[in-house]
């Protein structure tokens, strides 16, 4: 059954009856805790002022203790000079000169004397932390690698769930996986507050990114199989994306409130135990039921919508499936059906190398908020806030324009925005910053305008599929975005310059990919779209999936 039949089929419910609009806004309220879940690393891992402890059993004068921490340079460019962060001036050649009552400066040139590694430790500024997992394990100076790190770990989680979910979803249905996944997302974070090192704060963390994007992806994918065209579009490219912006917004508000990371750990995960009553009111995707030969299952869905539509359902809705008949819906895919004909494999290649991109530019500059100049609560809160303006464009854009100009053009608009951020002055941060946002919208409204796309372009039976598989692509992109940030301590420029040049690049690619604009949802392989510049020769060949008495003419069809 194609997407258009189905729709055909279902047209008499209407469009934004009482069953559309629960579901909708159930589905979008399921998003709002991975917009906190999948960020709060930005507070819960930030990095607080620092310098070498000198515990007071060193018996030194206090004039040398106050010249006993050397001093650094500028402060990324602030013109500002700090407390060294990882040196301390010899401890036994201070002490030394204290015994003797020497002072610094007047008897002892301080600069002379050797320095050292913090041995005892450090100490932390609490002006901003009470406590941090960099604060609490002491992931600094000779560890600082372990930070980028732990984001890098999450994101691993999150390619495995990518990996792992969009098959399950595919085989087991949307519905079960939304709810195991949210599941695994919040009982790990919870059980995470109580991590006794790093190593176990991680091995959790790994676990909540399997959970974290798994069940965003089957919330997605539920809602654009079961409303309507005309609120699909809506759903895809605003709804969800909007309850996740919303999410995000909260982060810093609850951050600012609850400065301890364990404290503000437990807040975020306690939201996601009101989800459960959920279980009884989100339906399974009838479209997926279909393609799996549940025909009175599906029936019954949509049955159940049609009372609360309070609309008459027709006596036959779906024609049961009659025997030696085509049999791809009966067929169980999995992702090595991604790359099995020429066609759906240019559009999975595409798709991969331009979410990989989206996912570097967006959780780089996600990330990177701790960095940027002024309060880091307020810079976070922006970074979330242009998302609601971003996603509004990309529905407003997808709405009217077709597919390929609206991936290519907010792609290249954030890419361009970046590039010129190595043009400022350093001491111009208030532009720079303003630059950064502009380029967070159009990578923002991309991201929202690839997950529609890439839902539109792939047929039912691989749709869960080819979505996680383009996700967990993507996390190539994401696992690396900790270390694109932590090149700024190199060269404050060197990531705008990559993560702009990237997103150019993959905003020409796009446009390679097939117009989906005004097409049905295709509900078998043979029925995907055809990549342009795959029109001749082995492109046109059609997908063979079995080797059924309908084949030749199956093949006819798909050329």
């Amino acid at each position: 059954m194609q997407g258009a039949d189905y729709d055909d089929r279902t047209s008499f419910l209407g469009d934004w009856g009482p069953f559309q609009q629960i579901v909708f806004f159930l589905l979008c309220c399921s998003t709002i805790p991975n917009g906190f879940t999948g960020l709060s690393i930005v507070f819960v891992g930030d990095t607080p002022p620092h310098h070498c402890h000198i515990p007071a059993h060193h018996n030194i004068t206090a004039r040398w203790r106050n010249v006993s921490i050397p001093w650094e340079g500028q402060v990324r460019g602030s013109g500002t000079v700090r407390l060294s962060r990882c040196t301390r001036y010899n401890i036994d050649a201070i002490k030394n000169y204290s015994d003797k009552g020497y002072e610094p400066w007047i008897d002892v040139n301080v600069s002379e004397i050797p320095l050292e590694v913090c041995k005892d430790g450090w100490v932390y500024d609490q002006q901003q932390y009470t406590s941090t997992i960099v604060s609490e394990w002491n992931l600094v100076c000779g560890d600082d690698w372990k930070s980028p790190m732990t984001s890098s770990i999450f994101f691993v989680g999150v390619l495995a769930g990518s990996f792992v979910s969009g098959q399950m979803s595919d085989r087991f249905g949307r519905k079960v996986v939304l709810f195991t996944t949210m599941a695994v997302q919040t009982i790990f974070t919870l059980i995470q507050i109580f991590s006794t090192s790093w190593l176990w704060f991680c091995a959790l963390y790994f676990i909540v990114g399997m959970g974290q994007i798994s069940n965003y992806v089957a919330a997605f994918i539920l809602g654009m199989e079961i409303l309507s065209p005309s609120v699909r579009v809506l759903y895809g490219t605003l709804g969800v994306c909007l309850f996740f912006a919303l999410g995000y917004m909260l982060l810093p508000l609850m951050a600012y409130a609850i400065r301890d990371w364990r404290m503000l750990q437990l807040a975020l995960t306690l939201p996601g135990f009101l989800y459960v009553p959920l279980w009884w009111f989100i339906p399974e995707s009838p479209r997926w039921l279909l393609s799996q030969g549940r025909v009175e299952e599906a029936e019954a869905i949509v049955r159940e919508a049609a009372r609360r539509n309070k609309v008459p359902a027709p006596e036959v809705i779906f024609q049961r499936p009659q025997q030696g008949g085509p049999a791809e819906k009966m067929q169980s895919h999995n992702i090595c059906d991604l790359v099995r004909s020429h066609n759906i494999r240019c559009v999975t290649v595409v798709l991969c190398l331009v979410w990989i991109t989206l996912s570097i530019g967006y959780f780089a500059l996600s990330l990177n908020t701790g960095n940027l100049s002024g309060d880091s609560y307020l810079n976070c809160f922006l970074s979330a806030a242009i998302e609601l303006p971003a996603y509004l464009i990309a529905w407003l854009m997808y709405r009217w324009w077709p597919r390929r100009i609206c991936l290519f053009s907010t792609l290249v608009q954030g890419g361009a925005v970046l590039l010129l951020i190595s043009l400022i002055p350093q001491h111009m941060s208030s532009i720079a910053i303003a630059l950064e946002m502009m380029g967070k919208f159009g990578v923002t409204a991309a991201f929202a305008i690839v997950y529609a796309v890439t839902a539109e372009l792939y047929p039912t039976v691989l749709r869960n599929t080819a979505l996680g598989t383009c996700s967990m692509a993507s996390r190539v992109g994401s696992i690396s975005a900790p270390y694109f940030v932590y090149l700024g301590g190199v060269s404050k420029s060197l990531p705008y310059l990559l993560v702009g040049g990237l997103s150019v690049l993959s905003g020409l690619l796009s446009l390679l990919l097939p117009e989906s604009q005004g097409k049905p949802l295709p509900e078998s392989i043979h029925h995907m779209q055809t990549v342009p510049c795959c029109k001749g020769g082995e492109s046109r060949k059609a997908y063979n999936l079995t080797s059924a008495k309908g084949d030749e003419d199956r093949l006819e069809e798909a050329v």
